[in-house]
């Protein structure tokens, strides 16, 4: 499991997951029944094409983090391409998981320290001290 986390921390590994899920629903959309499709698209071989070079980027991003900037670029314009060309981006959803999937990988920096978790509570400062009244601040 340590190496997992090790193998994580190395890479966009948010990004790339979202933009191969993204291509991935895509994908599932298409072969859905002729009652549900909305738009088959472009002689029905790009609305194939799109989702599957978002799923390889998506999986150049997660294991060749270095080109990250040219995937994700790609996989945004792959993504808002499915707009036109598969079912309307997968009803949305494929389209949004990789539009922000790329967003993420593209945003990406490698040299980052991982954060460490935020302590949300107070801490006690004492106990809190009463206002004076009107006539000892010096008003009549």
């Amino acid at each position: 499991m340590a190496a997992f986390r090790r193998w994580r921390a190395d890479r966009p590994f948010l990004g790339g997951l979202l933009l191969t899920l993204g291509g991935a629903e895509i994908l599932l959309t298409q072969k859905a029944s002729l009652k549900v499709v909305m738009h088959i698209g472009m002689q029905g071989l790009a609305g194939y094409l799109l989702p599957v070079l978002m799923v390889i980027c998506g999986l150049l991003i997660l294991f060749n983090p270095a080109q990250r900037l040219f995937y994700s670029i790609l996989g945004v314009l792959f993504s808002l391409g499915s707009w036109i060309t598969s079912n309307l981006g997968g009803f949305l959803i494929g389209l949004l998981l990789g539009v922000v999937g790329s967003c993420l990988a593209f945003g990406w920096l490698p040299d980052q320290e991982p954060r460490r978790p935020r302590r949300w509570f107070r801490r006690d400062r004492g106990p809190v001290k009463s206002a004076q009244p009107m006539e000892s601040a010096g008003r009549p």
